[in-house]
């Protein structure tokens, strides 16, 4: 995500030896990490902050990934005893995944698209077969063999050409989000040996099949500020520059209209959009802007046909509305209303085919998937039967089909992909995830949705899941999960590995915490800016409401969060230490101050609107009051496990270190304290399937050694 400023002086070393008590609550001399202390002044506003481990900021000195090396060798010295529960628990979590797996086909412009993967094997291998599933497959990427020479791999933003033959595709091998651009001639194998560097991995084609569209990103602070046309067979330095977005707190990317006719510019910023539209068939001509730019103005386009449709928040319609006006006349004034604002309601998007209008909604916290005929004659929704799911449309690239394709899953029920019958309302479950090990049963697992009350009134819902038979007497461990920020909601869903919990006695429960949608638009207005706290606030009282009820107790209580969610974490440890017997905090924002001032720093800018600027003394007052690692304070924290990656681009590595530096510095408890940097990673972790589970094992060991679970 993010961060600050100036001036050192006078520096000196803070070292400690203690008898560290290890998770297995046996003892041994086990010397904690040193964190050298710099004496460093941040000042801003005429205030004056002391970040003695500011130093901590610069990869390139050796002492800092010594001081990394040095937590990870104290974190394998604390967890040694759990190895092989680790490695048990990894076996456990891949053994319910099917590895020789396929994704459900979907046909686009005459080929049906498979993701594959094959036992034994890391990555996806991506295929299509023309015209018939009976065809012969053809293998585009077996990203296994690409992959084999790196620590780190991702394959992104695979883009067909329309003539079927060609496809651009980005290469990331370091987490860093930097992704290379190749071509892929389709009917010879051929990867020509243009190179588009730094750009954020997707592009699309013109309607010429040799024009291709993509964004580039800043080299210092990643922020996708430029689109650029290249001409196939070209020296990508010779690419022609077709727009930058200036501003510095809004990105860009380019995309093409479902319905082919169009290439479009989106400029975006946490309130505001615009769009840029050019006829695909003519893919060297100028971009007309569809709406110019107005604060607090958000849109997004569908085209079909002879129109535009617009989802906007126009008229102050906090929740969208879908507005229509036609290809020649594209500014506000001609927008048209068809679904009106509600209030109740939140319009998140919408899927057109040529007889349908399909919108997904969000009522009461639940989505909703409402089907419309263009004649007026059909309005349905789709029939969902309790309130810990998520539904979503999926691919649905055709536009003349009475097929939808959509996503179901609940807390309970493994992941399927349903094709429906908009005409019929016959559906067809084409794939359930299949959960081998033949011990899973659906319904041996209860699951609730519950109303904490915050101390403001208002009613915060829980999705929570367990085993049937648990006892509601304050001694069941419980985990549980927030996020509350970006109107990003996290909507109950099924999961594999969380059974490692659930089968061991844990509840498992989310929070629907303000700052994200789930609500609603106002959900998200409510946990932003200069009310970020009910972030914090509402999870700590849904946490107190668990405990009041029986669902568990403070020594059993445990939170996870990660990212901005981190953030999370480092406010209740603050706020609320004594909630919680253990705290998992990944890729933690936790130094806001000190990030959000800084602007040389990827994200910075374009997250004024989320946090606020702290070049506005409000703001920074604010921020300040609550930021984690400004907050650290003399007193006793839970146990607590921090993890991040060394080449994030997200978070950058040193906000945890720092907070985790500050922590041992300050914290009166014996508390475990570890931190774990994935040296080779960045803010998704690792990027292999089954090493990625190697990362849940490490927080799930942590949480059942806490808990005194050894197998």
């Amino acid at each position: 995500m993010k961060k600050i400023i100036l001036l050192s002086i006078a520096c000196f070393t803070f070292a400690a030896s203690i008898n560290a008590q290890d998770t297995s609550k046996n003892t041994m001399k086990i010397n904690l990490p040193k964190a050298e202390k710099i004496y460093k002044e941040l000042k801003a506003h005429g205030d004056v902050r002391i970040d003695n481990y500011y130093w901590l900021n610069n990869p390139e000195d050796k002492k800092v990934i010594d001081y990394l090396n040095e937590e990870n060798a104290y974190y394998d010295k604390m967890t040694a005893h759990t190895e092989k529960f680790k490695a048990a628990l990894f076996e456990e979590m891949k053994s319910r995944i099917k590895e020789d797996d396929a994704s459900v086909p979907y046909k686009l412009n005459g080929y049906y698209y498979i993701t594959r993967y094959e036992t034994g094997k890391d990555y996806p291998i991506y295929t299509r077969k023309k015209g018939s599933l009976e065809a012969e497959e053809e293998i585009l990427f077996d990203v296994n063999e690409m992959a084999k020479d790196y620590s780190y791999y991702n394959l992104s933003g695979l883009n067909v050409s329309e003539d079927n033959n060609l496809i651009s595709f980005g290469v990331d091998t370091l987490s860093r989000r930097k992704y290379d651009i190749y071509i892929k001639n389709l009917k010879t194998g051929e990867i020509y040996p243009e190179r588009i560097p730094l750009t954020t991995g997707g592009a699309t084609w013109g309607s010429d099949n040799k024009t291709l569209f993509y964004t580039r990103k800043d080299e210092k602070t990643l922020r996708a500020d430029r689109i650029y046309r290249h001409t196939l067979g070209t020296d990508p330095i010779t690419d022609e520059l077709v727009y930058t977005e200036e501003d510095e707190t809004f990105g860009t990317y380019v995309y093409k209209t479902k319905s082919r006719k169009y290439l479009v510019i989106g400029s975006y910023s946490t309130l505001t959009s615009e769009y840029r539209v050019l006829e695909a068939n003519n893919p060297t001509a100028e971009f007309k802007v569809f709406q110019t730019r107005e604060r607090g103005l958000e849109y997004s386009i569908s085209h079909f046909g002879n129109d535009w449709y617009v989802l906007t928040n126009k008229d102050k319609a906090l929740n969208f509305k879908l507005m229509k006006t036609s290809e020649g006349e594209t500014s506000k004034e001609n927008w048209v209303d068809m679904i009106a604002h509600r209030d109740d309601v939140l319009l998140e998007d919408i899927d057109i085919f040529k007889d349908f209008l399909v919108v997904s909604e969000r009522s009461n916290g639940l989505s909703q998937i409402r089907i419309k005929k263009w004649d007026n004659k059909e309005d349905y929704y789709l029939p969902f039967d309790n309130e810990t799911y998520t539904a979503f449309t999926t691919q649905n690239p055709e536009f003349d089909t009475k097929t939808l394709r959509y996503g179901y899953n609940s807390l309970n029920t493994p992941a399927s992909v349903v094709d429906f019958n908009m005409e019929t309302q016959a559906k067809t479950v084409l794939k359930e995830t299949e959960v081998l090990g033949g011990k899973f049963d659906k319904d041996n697992y209860e699951t609730e949705r519950l109303w904490a009350t915050a101390a403001d009134g208002t009613k915060i819902p829980m999705s929570v899941i367990y085993k049937k038979g648990i006892q509601k007497n304050g001694k069941n461990p419980l985990l549980i999960y927030g996020y509350g920020s970006y109107g990003a909601t996290i909507d109950p869903y099924f999961s594999t590995v969380r059974l490692s919990l659930l089968d061991r006695g844990f509840i498992f429960a989310i929070a629907h915490v303000r700052g994200g949608e789930y609500m609603g638009r106002q959900w998200y207005e409510d946990g932003k800016l200069l009310k970020k706290k009910n972030t914090f606030t509402d999870f700590i009282d849904a946490s107190k409401y668990l405990i009041e009820q029986g669902y568990t107790s403070s020594e059993h209580l445990y939170a996870s969060g990660g990212s901005a969610g981190g953030l999370l974490m480092g406010a209740i440890a603050n706020m609320a230490p004594q909630l919680y017997n253990g705290i998992i905090a990944s890729v933690p924002f936790v130094d806001v101050v000190t990030t959000m001032l800084d602007d040389s720093i990827p994200l910075t800018t374009g997250e004024y609107d989320e946090w606020g600027n702290p070049n506005d003394v409000v703001y920074y007052n604010y921020i300040k009051s609550y930021s984690p690692y400004d907050n650290v304070e003399s007193k006793n924290y839970p146990n607590m496990l921090v993890t991040t990656g060394l080449h994030d681009s997200q978070v950058q590595y040193w906000e945890p270190a720092k907070w985790v530096a500050k922590l041992r510095e300050l914290k009166t408890d014996t508390n475990i304290l570890l931190m774990q940097t994935n040296m080779d990673a960045g803010h998704g972790g690792a990027s292999g399937r089954f090493e990625a589970l190697k990362e849940v094992a490490m927080d799930y060991a942590f949480l059942l050694d806490l808990e005194g679970i050894k197998e």
